[in-house]
């Protein structure tokens, strides 16, 4: 005889709370719209990383294009591809993952915590971050992956410091600053709120 008392009993919600639970469903269309972006982006990446291969070996259109690509505006334009425009070309193929990385967070995040569980737990490939996923985690992440976004770009104008004016340069520098002091703020506030749910929970 099976038993049916461990299984979870719902309650049946009234209809306005169920229709309003179940606008959460118009979020799915921006997660579409996120994982077509993330298409926009792997087509990008493989034309840069096509057109580097093809100026290694000599392709005159390729390395006019990614010659194009790293040129600083109002500077002129460099001439061969050395090691620090191949630096640069790489650093924008990382800065393209980053970014990858960022939408498939905010897209399997989001989904989970915000429209409907994925039902992962026993999936081999779950991701470990998932595990304990939820709002403030999420956005802890998604503050620590902007920094490394931000530190991408930096060091790309670091390399080509001579040729910009020190007040950009300050300025990408504090903006910077500003993105880890925010990632900072998101993390403390969430470590104080976990602080605070600990104290208020009932001793077992």
């Amino acid at each position: 005889m099976i038993d049916h008392s461990n299984k979870p009993s719902h309650t049946k919600l009234h209809p306005l709370s169920a229709f309003i639970f179940m606008s959460r469903w118009l979020q799915l269309p921006l997660y579409l719209g996120l994982i077509l972006a993330q298409c926009v982006y792997v087509f990008h990446f493989w034309v840069e990383l096509s057109d580097l291969i093809g100026a290694v070996f000599g392709n005159d259109a390729a390395l006019q294009h990614i010659l194009t690509a790293v040129a600083v505006p109002g500077n002129p334009l460099p001439t061969k591809l050395n090691e620090a425009t191949i630096m640069l070309v790489v650093l924008g193929l990382i800065d393209v993952v980053m970014i990858s990385n960022l939408l498939i967070m905010v897209i399997i995040g989001g989904y989970e915590t915000f429209v409907s569980r994925m039902h992962l737990d026993d999936h081999p490939d779950q991701p470990e971050w998932l595990s304990h996923v939820n709002a403030s985690v999420l956005k802890t992440k998604l503050a620590m992956a902007i920094i490394g976004i931000s530190s991408i770009h930096l060091l790309k104008t670091f390399i080509n410091a001579s040729s910009y004016k020190m007040d950009v340069i300050i300025a990408q520098t504090v903006i910077h600053m500003v993105f880890i002091l925010s990632a900072m703020a998101i993390a403390y506030t969430d470590r104080i709120m976990t602080v605070t749910q600990n104290q208020a929970r009932p001793p077992h």
